[in-house]
């Protein structure tokens, strides 16, 4: 199984596969979560943020989650970016592959900011920043839609959005309330 999960910067992408990764690893022990950032420093930082830098760190995602997945491990993805022929060839190559988009308004990212991205870019201090001055590409058929403008925990929405996921509706329950931002496209 491979959880691709996409979503601008600061929308809670790698919060939201940290806690699926808790809320699953006592079960499923061969699981891995791929964030961008992590990948893109243990490469040793090599790449840019210019557009075409970012679809070559989302092909070594690919490649890793592809080589990961053929060996029967489990594995979360988070990344940035996207087009429609990459994460075509996701659909295509990525068995048991789930695609979930967190979407969240370029306002909440930007109250958000945790990285200082989107003010720096702003400021005009840097440039390549994914909603800024490189289009963000929503995915046209995510499998699951969640709205990461509401203030849910991140492990309310580790657990709704795993019920969607076949083979998994018996999740454990977190302490809140199941959210109801999580829809099926």
């Amino acid at each position: 199984m491979v959880i691709w999960v996409l979503g601008l910067s600061g929308a809670g992408k790698t919060t939201l596969c940290q806690a699926i990764f808790q809320l699953l690893k006592p079960q499923m022990p061969g699981m891995v979560v791929l964030d961008g950032d992590v990948v893109r420093q243990a490469f040793g930082q090599d790449l840019g943020h210019n557009e075409a830098d970012r679809i070559r760190q989302f092909q070594r995602l690919q490649g890793m989650a592809k080589v990961l997945a053929d060996q029967k491990f489990s594995v979360i993805v988070a990344a940035v970016y996207s087009n429609k022929a990459l994460l075509d060839w996701n659909r295509k190559n990525l068995k048991g592959y789930f695609e979930v988009y967190v979407d969240a308004s370029l306002e909440t990212v930007k109250r958000r900011d945790s990285k200082g991205l989107y003010k720096a870019a702003e400021e005009e201090k840097i440039r390549d920043v994914v909603g800024i001055d490189i289009p963000f590409r929503a995915p046209s058929n995510p499998d699951v839609v969640v709205n990461a403008n509401d203030q849910d925990t991140a492990q309310a929405l580790a657990s709704t959005l795993l019920k969607s996921l076949p083979n998994f509706s018996s999740v454990p329950e977190t302490n809140s309330d199941s959210p109801s931002v999580i829809s099926r496209s």
